[in-house]
Order: structure tokens, then sequence, then C-alpha cells
């Protein structure tokens, strides 16, 4: 059977979501083909959810750091499978909640694998999707394939997210933002937590120093972090696994309950026979022109983790990029996404996050700045909380008092750097930013004290 519509989007998360919202507004006749559960990688086995988690350790570290000062933090504890079907109340529904949301809006959903038969047609099971505008490819990522011996034996952060009880002892196999993330909440329920980073610095994309600091107070917390430390196998022993790794001092051996994947994720494309459709990919996506268009076939458009642009794979920028696809959908291409002043951030306790440029990238551009930086461990806004690990390093250029880089760790900081982006994108300088009258005590009003 065949099926036309107006535009055909493939996958379901935020960046398909705006683009197909927009377009069946204005009158086009819209599938959204999904071969997982509605609602996207953030939602379901991501941000959304981690969050979750990270708030349940979060109260943990709270009382833990303010032991000795006033609170007593003895029976405090994560009960971790209560903790997980709490979890599960943000995302069990949503998957048919977002189905009968797009249903009400007049956007057939088709829960299945989705195939290029043709530049315009894609395949769903028995059924042929003709687009007679578009076909926008925003299907997201998926974990990296890795030349491990054994690397069937690796849970996924999906599955770690959904784990029933949590073993005694948990490895995590890369050094990025998802391993640093479950290390901290897994060693506040209680678990012995190994990271094995092949690097010599985990966390690559952010400031240096702060990732040292970040390293050291998670040390501190009793997760074992080893560096240039490569897993080359993975064995199913008794009982758990027997993991073997080349170190800089020689083999590693290690034993451990579970060993899960947090070594990067890639664009998730190799179900979507792109060649068929006339469609060039590279390892790093689809690939784009300026206005988010393939290069190949004009009638194809990609947007969030598996398009191929100077964009980091976050969810606010694969809503942008979604965004931008419908605009030149719908009004021919004139909007090119800009990528200047985008914050991230690891979502640890305290939590580490950055825009704009590191001091490298900085001195890359050519740029004449002054780093601004300081422990501030003793500042009242950690102290009060317990917080032994924060620190900041902000980025101003010479002459026109530009903050073109925003960099820090403690309390809050996730929230924090908003105020750094607000500044950068509207061009505030470091003398305006200055003169602002700040609610405090705050973490907002410690910013001034930044620039």
């Amino acid at each position: 059977m065949t099926e036309t519509f107006d535009l055909v989007v493939i996958g379901s998360g935020a960046a398909a979501q705006s683009v197909a919202s927009r377009c069946r507004t204005t009158g086009w006749t819209v599938a959204m083909v999904d071969k997982r559960p509605f609602g996207g990688t953030c939602a379901l086995r991501g941000c959304d959810p981690k969050k979750v988690l990270v708030g349940a350790a979060a109260a943990i570290d709270a009382a833990r750091l303010l032991s000795g000062k006033g609170v007593r933090p003895d029976n405090v504890a994560i009960d971790w499978t209560e903790l997980i079907r709490f979890k599960r109340t943000f995302t069990d529904p949503h998957p048919e909640n977002l189905k009968a949301q797009l249903a009400r809006a007049g956007i057939v959903t088709f829960q299945k694998t989705a195939r290029f038969v043709g530049a315009a047609q894609v395949a769903v099971g028995d059924t042929l999707l003709h687009a007679a505008r578009a076909i926008v490819v925003a299907a997201g990522s998926r974990p990296a394939d890795l030349p491990i011996d054994g690397r069937e034996h690796l849970l996924t952060s999906d599955q770690f997210l959904d784990l029933p009880s949590l073993p005694t002892s948990i490895a995590f196999v890369g050094g990025g933002y998802i391993s640093f993330e479950f290390a901290h909440v897994a060693a506040r329920a209680g678990a012995h937590v190994t990271i094995l980073h092949r690097d010599a610095r985990p966390l690559a994309e952010f400031d240096p120093g702060l990732v040292d600091r970040l390293t050291a107070r998670t040390r501190v917390l009793g997760v074992d972090v080893r560096v240039e430390t490569e897993v080359r196998a993975i064995q199913r022993i008794e009982g758990g696994y027997h993991v073997t790794a080349n170190g800089r001092d020689g083999a590693v051996a290690l034993d451990t309950d579970l060993v899960v994947h947090g070594a990067g994720r890639v664009p998730d494309l190799d179900d979507l026979a792109l060649d068929v459709g006339g469609i060039r990919y590279s390892p790093g996506g689809v690939q784009v022109n300026q206005y988010l268009q393939s290069v190949s076939n004009p009638l194809v458009y990609a947007a969030g983790d598996c398009a191929d642009t100077d964009g980091p794979a976050l969810t606010p920028v694969a809503a942008y990029e979604g965004r931008i696809v419908a605009t030149n959908l719908l009004e021919g291409n004139h909007v090119m996404p800009d990528y200047e002043a985008i914050p991230s951030v690891v979502f640890t306790l305290p939590p580490l996050a950055r825009v704009g440029l590191r001091e490298d990238e900085a001195r890359a551009n050519s740029l004449s700045f002054v780093a601004h930086h300081d422990d501030t461990s003793n500042w009242y806004s950690s102290r009060r909380l317990g917080e032994a690990f924060s620190a900041f390093n902000v980025l101003v250029e010479q002459g026109s008092g530009r903050i073109v880089g925003a960099h820090l760790l403690g309390p809050h900081a996730d929230e924090t750097i908003n105020l750094f982006t607000l500044a950068m994108r509207a061009g505030v300088t470091a003398d305006r930013f200055k003169q602002m009258i700040w609610a405090y005590p705050t973490h907002g009003s410690d910013t001034a004290y930044m620039v």
C-alpha cells in the first residue's frame, strides 16, 4: 500500500517534533516514523530520566556535605528500585501521550523501521510512504560501536536507566559525560564505581582545569577514575564480568558486576538505506548544506544528532535545527543555524558547565583575551552548601569587553551558565554585566565577580 504525504519525518525526538508540528500547523500532511517508542532519546532514555536520578543523588549529596554542619545524614539513602519506579512515571506514559497529541494535530504515526527505497519514498513495513514535498531525517543517535572483544556484554545507557536493582560494582567504559553523570549517581546509591578512559584527560570538550577539579571531586566520592586505560576485552564470568585493558603502566584487570558503555554516540543511520535514497553521509551524519538540506538529494533535510553540522549533539540544538528546517521548507531556503554561545552541562554533583570558547580555542581564533579564573570553594555560595570543589574561568576579549567563554564548576552551575549564555547572545559586555543588580544571596549574584 502506498500513502502520500507532503512531509515524511524519520524520528520522533526534539528535532522531528519541531519540524512536524510547524509544517502541520500550516496545513501540510505529515507522517512521522520511529522504530522505537515515540518521544526520542531525551524524553525516554536520556536527559529527562537521567535528571530524575541526579535529583535523588543531589539529595544524598546535600545531606552528606552538611554533615557536622547541622545535618545528620546517617539514615538518608537511595532506594534504587523505588527511584526507578518514580523515573518511570515520567517515561512510561510519554510515548502514548505523544502519539495521542500527534494524532490530535493530524500527524500520522508509524512505529516501524524506516528504509529509503527511492529518492522520495520510504518503506515502513508493508507501507510505502511517498513524500510530495520533503523528507526530514531526524533519527537521533545510538551508542558507538567499540573495538572491544566481548562488546556484546556492554550495557547501554538506555539499559542502565532501567536497571531494576543496582549491582554492587559497576565499570564505565569511556570518560565522557554519560560515564561521569551515571558514576556520580551510582556511587551515591552505594555502588563501587570505576571509570576506564583511554585518553589522558576525560571530558575533553570542557575546561581542562575544571575537569581536573571535577575528576578530583569524583575520586573523593569514591569513584576509581583511571585515565590512559583502554579496554580491550570483556569476558563473562560467574557472578559478573572480567575486564582487561591496556593501562599506562601495563595490563589492567578488573572484575565487576556490570560494564556500561559510556564511550560516545554516533548518528543512528544504519537501518535507513540512505544510499538508495541518494543521500550522502559521513561518520558525522547526513551531509547537509548551510540550510540543513542534503547536499545530494534536495528533497531531504536533516536535523539533530544525525545531521553532520557544526552544532553540538544536544537536545536544544536538535529542536533549534528542527525549527530552521521547518522555516526553510515553508518559506524557501534562507535561514542558517547560528551555533555561537550554546551552553553544555555535565550533570555531575557539582555540575560542570561551559558556553563559548575554551582558552585553547580562543587562541586558535587569534583572540586577545583575559582569563578571569578563581577557586570559589571559599565563597559564601559554596561554603554554605559544604562544597569544596568549585571554580570558574571566564574569558573576556580585550578591547571590546565581549565575554567569549564561560566555564563553571560548582553548585547550580547548570543554571548559572544560562546567564552567561544570555549575555553572550545579547552582546552584553563584561562592564555591563558587572553593573547588573542581582538578587542576593544567589549564585547569579556571584557572576559579577567572575568577569
